[in-house]
């Protein structure tokens, strides 16, 4: 157990130190911030409410003033209360956008009347209600675990966008961002999620083992792969604004991060299952406790592996599609940036998972209580003195 919080504190004072020497340079994040515009100067974005909502065109041949086009009223900007005639993309018509619904205009300054066009829906009502019920759900399911594991939620999410995000953009290496943004957060999360005691202990250290088997593997495979992390459109025109980005330590980054929730659930899971077994058994052995737990572990690897390739595959879906559709052999696709770095993710993720189960269900096994008098460590039981016991 000392050997135990004494790893732990030194891996919370490197975590510290990682935050302190990678915390990003807020003069620099400007600067890219600036140069990075997402609009000429002057172009500005309007409210509008959705008035009427014509039928998308049938064919080339049709009238655009009869067809595809959105009727609606300014409800900000200089122009407020003016009625606006907007193109749509025929998915937007057919998305079930109808009257009373706020869209946004993009509004381009002319030498006299202002021209609009149509730039996205504004979803945030809907958002924000489905936000709620997800709340409401799992206060009311978990109760008091559940508040904190929302408060915990949260916490990642500072992390993340104060942290990790600018700190990448300021050229910090991925691989130390990742390690120390992530040991943060699961620092926070495990303890204010579950508790602090020496269950939690034995799950963080699991999962900080996870994080950088995870971390490790992904290092070799990225570079070994001669991935480039540039393999979307999002990423080209990130180069174009921030070209201080490493982005092969990016994709690093983002497979550590994409591994964490599921990394916590199995190594949380594997803890309770040791402490559970220990109290159902006060007399088993280290050896047989670690060997009941491992059977746990195996089924959880097995349905998680699942999660994880499926969760990957349903991100990457519309991509699948189009490859499908492409008259190639199956080992040329999967070759393409786009792929490989997807089966990357999922593989290393997937090493990480898989490792850090014995690596947690040991560390459990060593920090639990030891066995009752009724069996030493290493040696069985024997004529049924365990089932005795247990009952």
């Amino acid at each position: 157990m000392t050997v135990l919080l004494g790893l732990l504190a030194l891996c919370a004072v490197a975590t510290v130190v990682g935050l302190v020497v990678l915390w990003p340079n807020s003069a620099a994040v400007s600067k890219l911030q600036d140069k990075a515009q997402f609009t000429a100067p002057g172009v500005t974005f309007q409210k509008a409410r959705v008035e009427k909502v014509q039928a998308p065109c049938r064919t080339s041949t049709e009238s655009a003033p009869t067809c595809g086009n959105l009727e609606a009223v300014l409800t900000t900007g200089p122009e407020s209360g003016r009625t606006q005639v907007v193109g749509v993309p025929p998915a937007v018509s057919r998305s079930g956008v109808g009257k009373g619904d706020t869209v946004r205009l993009m509004r381009v300054p002319g030498q006299g009347q202002a021209a609009y066009t149509f730039d996205e829906v504004v979803r945030l009502k809907p958002l924000w209600l489905l936000g709620a019920f997800f709340v409401l759900v799992v206060a009311i399911v978990a109760r008091v675990r559940g508040v904190l594991a929302l408060v915990s939620l949260g916490f990642g999410g500072f992390v993340l966008v104060r942290f990790m995000l600018p700190a990448l953009l300021s050229g910090s290496d991925g691989l130390a961002v990742s390690l120390a943004g992530s040991a943060a957060i699961m620092f926070v999360v495990l303890y204010l999620a579950h508790g602090p005691s020496v269950r939690t202990s034995a799950a963080l250290a699991g999962t900080l083992a996870g994080i950088g088997i995870t971390a490790a593997v992904g290092l070799v495979a990225v570079h070994g792969s001669n991935l480039s992390g540039s393999g979307s459109e999002d990423t080209a025109l990130l180069s174009a604004f921030a070209g201080s980005v490493s982005f092969q330590g990016l994709l690093t980054c983002a497979l550590v991060v994409a591994g964490l929730g599921v990394l916590n659930d199995v190594t949380i899971t594997q803890a309770s299952s040791v402490w559970e077994l220990r109290e159902a058994g006060p007399d088993l052995s280290r050896g047989h406790l670690f060997t009941s737990a491992m059977r746990i572990g195996r089924d959880h690897i097995a349905s998680t592996i699942y999660t994880i390739v499926f969760a990957y595959a349903g991100s990457a879906l519309a991509v699948l599609l189009l490859l499908s559709l492409y008259d190639r052999p199956i080992l040329d696709l999967l070759s393409t940036e786009a792929i490989a770095e997807e089966i990357v993710r999922t593989l290393a993720s997937g090493i990480g998972l898989v490792l850090a189960v014995p690596a947690t269900t040991a560390i459990a096994v060593m920090t639990v209580a030891g066995p009752s008098a009724g069996e030493q460590d290493g040696a069985p039981v024997r004529h049924g003195a365990g089932r005795r016991s247990s009952r």
